[in-house]
C-alpha cells in the first residue's frame, strides 16, 4: 500500500469544499473520505483539518451543524454555503489552470 503524502500547499481548501459539496460530513468523515477517494494516497491529518474547517467557517464558506453521527454520537457536521458553492467553483478553475500549466512544463522538460 502507498504511503501517504503530504498535501500541496493551498490544495486543503479546495479538498474539503469538494468533499463536501454533496452531503455534510463531520470533521472524520472528510479525512476518511479525502484518504479514501484518492486511493489512500493523500492524508489529512486533525492538526491541518481542523483548522482549515474553522477557517473555512469563518470565511463563511461552509456552516456547521451538531448532530448524531452514524455511530450515535454528537459530531460537528461541516456543509457548502452558497458562497462556499461559489468558492469551489473559483477553487476548481484556478486548480485546473494550474494543473494544465504543470503538465505543460513537465511534457516540456
Amino acid at each position: 500500500m502507498p504511503k501517504p503524502s503530504d498535501l500541496l500547499q493551498g490544495t486543503l481548501d479546495l479538498l474539503i469544499l469538494r468533499t463536501i459539496a454533496r452531503d455534510p460530513l463531520h470533521g472524520w468523515g472528510i479525512a476518511k473520505r479525502i484518504q479514501l477517494v484518492s486511493g489512500e494516497v493523500l492524508a489529512v491529518g486533525q492538526g491541518s483539518l481542523y483548522p482549515a474547517l474553522h477557517r473555512l467557517e469563518q470565511q463563511g464558506w461552509i456552516d456547521a451543524e451538531w448532530k448524531a453521527s452514524e455511530l450515535g454520537r454528537t459530531a460537528k457536521f461541516y456543509g457548502l454555503t452558497r458562497e462556499g458553492r461559489k468558492q469551489l467553483a473559483r477553487e476548481l478553475e484556478s486548480w485546473h489552470r494550474l494543473s494544465t500549466a504543470v503538465g505543460l512544463v513537465i511534457q516540456d522538460a
